[in-house]
C-alpha cells in the first residue's frame, strides 16, 4: 500500500471516530435533557424538576387508577413511578406545592393528605351519618355509646322516618368542601369574623350556642347544629330555619331521647339525663340526622389516646363534642377551620363563652374530658396546617 494510500485512510478513521463522538455526545445531553438525569425529587419520592428549565407542572393521578402522577404537560411522554397504595394521597399533596386548586380557591383532598403525615392511617371514607347500612360496620355493633350502637335497636326506627342520610343536595353535589367548626368559646368574641365565616360552604355549631344577636362575630349562616339531649336548644323558636339537626349520642338513653322527638313523642324527664332537655325541636324527620358514632371513637382512642375503658364510657375518655366535629369534618371536607375554640386558664376574668357573662374561671376539672391531651391534639393539627384557627386560641 502507498503511503498516499495509508495517509487516506487514517485520515476517514479519525472522521470517523469524530462523528461517533459527536453522537455519543449529543445523545447523551438529548437524555439529561428529556428525562431528568438530574432529577430533583420531593421527601415523599415524586418527582418535583427535571432540570432548572422544565419544572412538573399541576401533576395529577392517572385516572387507570394506578395510583401513579402524571405531568399535563407532558403525560403523553413523561412517566413518574410511584407506589399505587399512596398515589392519591401524596400527589395531592403535591398538588399543593404547586398551587393547584379548584373553583373559589377550595383545595380539593387538602385536609386529609395534611392529616395522613401525621395519621398515617387515616382513611377518608367515613359518612358523617348513620343510614340503614349501619349494621355493616362491624366495629360500631361491639362498642356500647358513646362508641358504637350496640344495643340500640332503636336506631333502625329512627332511621326508618327520617329517610335522609346525608347533606342537602347542594352540597352533596360539590366537588370541593369548605368546613369550618364554631366553638363557642368567649375568645370569638370582638373579632368580626361573621362575614368570613358564612363564606364557608358547610357552617357546624355546637349545642345551643346562640347566633341571632351575635351575627358580627360568628357569622349568621348555620348547616349543620350537631347536640345531644342535655346541650339541645330547648326554646323552638332559637332553632336555625335551614340547617340540619345532628344528633350525638353519648348514652343508651340519648338515643331513646331521640325516637321521642322524631316521632313527637312526650319526652320523660326520669329517663336518667343530668339536667334538663329539650322535649320538642321544630325540625321535620327529613331535617334530622344521626352522627356516625366512628368519629367519637376514633377521636377518642385513635387521635387523642384517651383510655379504651372496655370500650365504655369512663373517667376522661370522651371527646369533647368539638373535637368529634372536628374528626367528622376531617373525613367528608377538603378544607376544615375552626373559630370560637381555646380556654386561657391565665385569663380567668376572660369571658367563658361569647354569649354570656359566665367567666373562665368558672371552669371545673371535667370528670369525662381531658382538655389537657386533647389540646395537645388540636395543636397538632394547626400546627400540621390540617386546620386553620381562626381565632388562634389553640
Amino acid at each position: 500500500m502507498s503511503l498516499l494510500g495509508s495517509v487516506r485512510n487514517l485520515l476517514l478513521a479519525l472522521c470517523l471516530m469524530l462523528v461517533l463522538g459527536f453522537l455519543y455526545y449529543s445523545a447523551g445531553k438529548l437524555h439529561m435533557h428529556g428525562w431528568g438525569q438530574e432529577a430533583q425529587y420531593d421527601r415523599l419520592g415524586f418527582l418535583l424538576k427535571l432540570d432548572s428549565k422544565m419544572e412538573l407542572e399541576n401533576p395529577v393521578v392517572d385516572n387507570r387508577g394506578d395510583g401513579c402522577a402524571y405531568s399535563d404537560a407532558h403525560k403523553d411522554r413523561l412517566f413518574i413511578p410511584c407506589q399505587p397504595t399512596m398515589g392519591y394521597i401524596r400527589s395531592t399533596e403535591l398538588n399543593y406545592k404547586n398551587g393547584n386548586i379548584t373553583e373559589g380557591g377550595c383545595r380539593k383532598g387538602f385536609a386529609s393528605a395534611q392529616m395522613t403525615a401525621i395519621f398515617p392511617k387515616f382513611s377518608k371514607p367515613a359518612p358523617m351519618f348513620l343510614d340503614n347500612t349501619y349494621k355493616r360496620w362491624s366495629k360500631l355493633k361491639e362498642f356500647v355509646p358513646p362508641f358504637g350502637i350496640k344495643g340500640q335497636a332503636v336506631i333502625q326506627k329512627i332511621l326508618g322516618i327520617t329517610k335522609h342520610y346525608t347533606l342537602t343536595s347542594y352540597l352533596d353535589s360539590l366537588s370541593c368542601k369548605r368546613c369550618i367548626i364554631m366553638g363557642n368559646g368567649g375568645i370569638v368574641a370582638n373579632k368580626s369574623l361573621g362575614s368570613r365565616i358564612d363564606e364557608y360552604d358547610v357552617v357546624i355549631r355546637l349545642n345551643e350556642a346562640p347566633v341571632k344577636g351575635f351575627e358580627k362575630d360568628v357569622g349568621a349562616k348555620t348547616t349543620l347544629r350537631i347536640t345531644y339531649p342535655e346541650g339541645a336548644i330547648q326554646k323552638p323558636a332559637r332553632y336555625e330555619k335551614d340547617s340540619l339537626f345532628v344528633f350525638a349520642g353519648f348514652k343508651p338513653q340519648d338515643f331513646k331521647w331521640l325516637k321521642y322527638i322524631v316521632y313527637k313523642e312526650r319526652v320523660s324527664p326520669s329517663d336518667g339525663f343530668w339536667k334538663s332537655v329539650a322535649t320538642v325541636v321544630p325540625k321535620e324527620p327529613k331535617e334530622i340526622r344521626i352522627l356516625n358514632p366512628y368519629f367519637i371513637r376514633e377521636a377518642a382512642f385513635t387521635f387523642i389516646g384517651l383510655p379504651v375503658n372496655n370500650g365504655m364510657m369512663g373517667r376522661g375518655n370522651i371527646p369533647t363534642l368539638g373535637t368529634v366535629a372536628i374528626t367528622m369534618a376531617l373525613h367528608n371536607c377538603d378544607e376544615v377551620a375552626v373559630a370560637g375554640f381555646g380556654y386561657d386558664m391565665n385569663a380567668p376574668n376572660a369571658p367563658l363563652h361569647y354569649y354570656e357573662s359566665v367567666k373562665m374561671s368558672a371552669i371545673k376539672e371535667s370528670w369525662t374530658h381531658n382538655i389537657g391531651k386533647e389540646k395537645e391534639f388540636l395543636r397538632k393539627l394547626v400546627k400540621g396546617q390540617v386546620i386553620t384557627d381562626l381565632t388562634a386560641g389553640i
